[in-house]
């Protein structure tokens, strides 16, 4: 009869109602489409996008390979996946409340009466089984592995969200660290130049056809374009140091060669702005987290209502431990327990409210992550259309600025201007290049910046589930 009667109460407390409300997902106001897209070009069809990671859109090698030991090697990487299988245990350990506890205790007694050694002695073998349990009429303890799965499912999208941002972080070092290069190209290609003009005008200094301050700006132009050249090792150095960190390597013991570098801007799919909800692991985790806080107040509502617990005992107890475990010298008891406060002053009905305020806290901090993710990408794509533009126009001053230092070092070969046109020529010309330079950086780094807040292909279809957590299997690789 005890298993057919155990079965009766498992179910009985897993068919009981669930105090508090049921969970529904909050609304959050979303635009139809995102203003700044209007004049984007992304590719298309989205389906001609490149597939496998996000990173793979720049056709690197070198920053794949990267890539993938952020997840290995990255510290504080580690450290969120340690925090999700705290919260995946944490699951485990609510989850075991809905069972008995069984515990068995023994003991061995010798006593003895009278004194000076006359008198009765005797002993006293025990040995017994406990077992304990709390049927969960009101859903106290499911709500609670309803917060503490939803915790999990929080603590699993922090770690997907601290991965995206560290990748993201990667790709962004990696990417001014090859515009380091570039530069230090640019510059070292001007050095060439500025000193082939130094040979001209020292040429004519011979010549008695130039001034010796032709000779002096000559070389002041070339100097200051190698020491330019020079001090751009100081940031490549340290874009160098910041990725080993990020892939948790010394950075003693890491480098990355220069190289020419071929520098263009991805085309970048924007889907509808409703997919960021999904596809944001840091909204999901927000989300998530308001079903936890939900979850709660219907824990703090059952602590209204009476508790009932079950206990039970079987065991042997005999002078002799030969025939402990014989038939006649069996124990056993079977009890329960019900348990209800009348008066706390107000403790329980201040818990559900500070259950109820943490539940609206979590909904704004949810919304307002929506809000964030939404101005980020409007963020990303003003600032890809607009310098798209600037680019445009910088490409023209260069060429202009190319051709007007041609132009006026033949003039000065002929006689007819002055050394310091050519100097302002070319100094105009670098500056030119490099601001070139540095609106490619910009652009490169807003699509990185775009990607990540699009969620860098990620999806809240990843998240593991009840079951997941609860077997304990690896739920990330």
């Amino acid at each position: 009869m005890r298993t057919p009667l155990l079965s009766v109460l498992l179910m009985l407390s897993l068919a009981a109602c669930k105090l508090g409300p049921n969970y529904v997902r909050p609304e959050a106001e979303t635009p139809p489409a995102f203003k700044e897209a209007k004049e984007w070009k992304p590719a298309q069809p989205s389906d001609a996008a490149p597939r496998g990671p996000w990173w793979s859109v720049y056709n690197d090698p070198i920053l794949d390979s990267l890539e993938q030991q952020v997840a290995i090697s990255n510290q504080n990487l580690k450290a969120a996946e340690a925090a999700f299988r705290q919260a995946r245990a944490i699951v485990h350990e609510s989850e075991a409340a809905l069972f008995p506890v069984i515990s068995a205790t023994g003991s061995a007694q010798h006593t003895g009466s009278g004194s000076r050694g006359i008198g009765r002695t005797g002993s006293q073998f025990t040995v017994t089984g406990q077992a304990g349990w709390e049927i969960d009429l009101w859903g106290r303890i499911r709500r609670q592995i309803e917060s503490n799965v939803a915790t999990a499912q929080a603590s699993a999208a922090d770690l997907a969200n601290a991965q995206l941002s560290a990748q993201a972080l990667l790709a962004s070092d990696y990417l001014q660290l090859r515009i380091s290069d570039q530069l230090k190209k640019l510059l070292d290609d001007n050095v060439a130049d500025f000193r082939l003009s130094l040979v001209i005008t020292q040429n004519r200094y011979r010549s008695g056809v130039a001034a010796r301050s032709d000779v002096a700006s000559a070389q002041a132009l070339l100097d200051g374009t190698r020491a330019q050249s020079i001090a751009v090792g100081v940031q490549r150095a340290a874009f160098e140091h910041a990725i080993a960190v990020l892939i948790g390597k010394p950075p003693a013991e890491f480098s990355i060669e220069p190289k020419r570098y071929d520098l263009h801007v991805p085309d970048i799919p924007v889907a509808v702005p409703s997919a960021l909800l999904e596809r944001r692991p840091d909204i999901a985790g927000d989300e998530r987290r308001i079903q936890s806080a939900n979850a709660l107040v219907g824990v703090a509502i059952a602590a209204y209502y009476p508790t009932l617990n079950l206990t039970a005992s079987y065991g042997f107890s005999s002078p002799s431990l030969g025939s402990l475990l014989e038939g006649p010298n069996s124990l056993w008891a079977v009890g329960g327990q019900v348990a209800e406060t009348i008066f706390d002053f107000g403790q329980r009905a201040g818990q559900v409210e500070a259950a109820r305020a943490f539940y609206d806290e979590s909904v704004a901090n949810y919304r307002q992550t929506v809000l964030t993710a939404f101005q980020q990408v409007e963020d990303e794509l003003a600032a890809l259309r607009i310098l798209d533009q600037e680019d445009a126009v910088q490409r023209n001053a260069v060429k202009s600025a190319q051709e007007a230092v041609q132009l006026f070092i033949n003039q000065y070969k002929a006689g007819t201007v002055a050394y310091t046109s050519v100097i302002t020529a070319q100094t105009t010309a670098l500056q030119d290049e490099q601001s070139q330079l540095n609106i490619m950086q910009s652009r490169l780094l807003a699509s990185v910046s775009l990607i990540e807040a699009l969620g860098g292909g990620w999806d809240a279809a990843q998240l593991p589930n009840e079951d997941q957590l609860g077997e304990g299997r690896e739920v990330f690789p």
